[in-house]
């Protein structure tokens, strides 16, 4: 899975945002925090949630429990507005 090449991301201030640009059902943007904004910057790469996981371990001192549980809510967010090509993969 990966992040949609119809969707821009922005950080301005260390807040993250996800833009549509083309032919998009979703009209709007999406705000997030650091987080976020690296786990978006992980999947511009087509990556499986484990690799997310992973990565994000590698980037920032938190429990794995703790990582695991942002990076799937961070997925479905982006999946049910559509910003995720692929079928999601644990």
């Amino acid at each position: 899975m990966k992040i949609n090449e119809d969707f821009i991301s922005h950080e301005v201030d260390g807040e993250y945002m996800l833009i549509p640009t083309g032919a998009n059902n979703f009209s709007g943007l999406v705000k997030g925090n650091a987080t976020m904004g690296a786990i978006i910057e992980i999947m511009r790469e087509d990556v499986t949630e484990e690799q997310i996981i992973e990565k994000m371990l590698e980037k920032f001192d938190a429990p794995r429990e703790v990582i695991a549980r942002d990076v799937k809510t961070v997925i479905e967010k982006l999946s049910s507005i559509g910003a995720i090509d692929g079928a999601v993969q644990q």
